[in-house]
């Protein structure tokens, strides 16, 4: 709008053609951000995509020793800073390659954390294992948060006498993301009500953004053939798969299925081997990474599209958001940020029953597949509502133009909470 002051925002993010869903969630929502805001990207990778500076500018950063001053001077040397008031957001996921090096710029840079996930724990143990994060600024943070119990606790892990998985549950390891956060936007309420919990931030809540297509998905599935199932992204053990294999083994013969497996799997030959030993070799197909295009068409002719995730610590799926975009169904693990989802927009099952519930589930569609198709207009509907870029800039916008107030009053809630010297 003519005469209005956009924010100025610098946006630290993974970028295309990382293989990190915060990259493409940040290519996704990208036109509407640059318009939104007076927009600055930065990146600590030494390429991206230069499509990218279409849209707006594009720096690279050294997270061990970009000041506020480089900021503003939009990493030109030589430049005046830019008047006016300016917010730093830097993304934190879960993936040691993309994150460890904004994991250290957030210790030292007063920032708006976007936090992907709230379980972080395995991204500080690789960062730390891997010489990218100080164990002591790591081990100070869980002795603040959690005392000396919690203290003996991780250090079972680097012993080797714990895993890592332990921890999540009773110590997500968020708190790091903490120590000089001016505020933190999360795209879950479960994410949100953690960090709220701690008292010491303010804390924003925006629904995960996607951009719905313009081509409308399908309005029936193929009534003929096998069921499609469908399972993508970057798929780690707590993706389920090693347990959905099983569960289609004790269905052949009794349902006609095909499942393509299409992305990057944490162990791609444990997987192989799985399947010759299920004897699913017929029915189940790996594709490794396909083009998108590739991807959607898939997706616009599934029936089912797992997107299981046990742990699961309150994280948003972008996963979802593509394949609400289909119109395609989804069958999701009934915790989390999952649980709260409209039950006429997904599928739930229960972790504890997660076999039966999916075969259950598989024998209900072969007989009815309709029911697959109703469940998938109803996420289109949802994403249309709730999940547009322009809705999620306009909230980004917000949030940079309280960028001061929030850090004042982050500042005065940590001197209050402050351990007595």
């Amino acid at each position: 709008m003519e005469g209005v002051v956009k924010p100025r925002v610098h946006w630290v993010s993974p970028l295309p053609p990382a293989r990190t869903d915060i990259a493409h969630y940040t290519r996704r929502i990208l036109p509407a951000l640059a318009q939104a805001t007076d927009l600055t990207l930065w990146t600590d990778a030494p390429h991206w995509d230069h499509s990218l500076d279409d849209f707006c500018p594009v720096r690279w950063l050294d997270p061990d020793h970009i000041t506020p001053r480089d900021f503003a001077c939009a990493g030109q040397p030589n430049a005046r800073p830019a008047p006016g008031p300016q917010a730093v957001f830097v993304n934190i996921g879960n993936a040691v390659d993309f994150h460890a090096g904004f994991l250290r710029l957030i210790q030292r840079i007063p920032s708006i954390v976007v936090l992907h996930d709230m379980a972080i724990q395995d991204l500080c143990m690789r960062a730390i294992g891997e010489g990218l994060l100080s164990r002591e600024v790591y081990e100070n943070t869980i002795a603040q948060w959690h005392g000396p119990d919690g203290l003996n606790v991780v250090r079972d892990v680097f012993k080797g006498l714990r895993e890592v998985d332990e921890l999540t549950e009773t110590m997500p390891g968020f708190e790091i993301t903490l120590a000089r956060a001016v505020s933190v936007l999360t795209h879950t309420p479960v994410v949100r009500d953690a960090v709220a919990a701690t008292d010491t931030v303010p804390t924003y809540l925006a629904d995960l953004p996607f951009a719905p297509s313009d081509m409308a998905p399908p309005t029936s599935r193929s009534a003929l053939g096998p069921l499609r199932i469908v399972q993508f992204g970057y798929i780690g053990t707590n993706r389920r798969i090693h347990k959905v294999l099983e569960a289609l083994a004790l269905l052949r013969g009794e349902v006609d299925f095909h499942l393509d497996i299409m992305g990057s799997l944490w162990d791609p030959d444990y997987i192989a081997l799985r399947v010759e030993e299920l004897g699913l070799r017929p029915w189940v197909t790996l594709h490794g990474f396909v083009e998108e295009t590739e991807l959607d068409r898939r997706l616009r002719a599934a029936h089912l599209v797992l997107n299981l995730r046990y742990p699961t610590m309150g994280e948003a799926s972008g996963s979802l958001m593509r394949i609400w975009n289909a119109g395609a169904a989804a069958v999701v693990t009934d915790l989390g940020w999952y649980a709260a989802l409209p039950d006429e927009t997904v599928f739930k099952i229960n972790h504890e029953t997660e076999m039966h519930d999916l075969q259950d589930l598989l024998r209900r569609l072969a007989a009815d597949r309709e029911a697959a198709q109703r469940v998938g207009t109803a996420g289109r509907a949802a994403l249309e509502a709730y999940h547009t870029p322009a809705r999620y800039a306009a909230r980004v916008a917000e949030i940079a133009a309280h960028f001061a107030k929030d850090a004042s009053a982050a500042t005065y809630r940590r001197c209050l909470t402050a351990p007595a010297p």
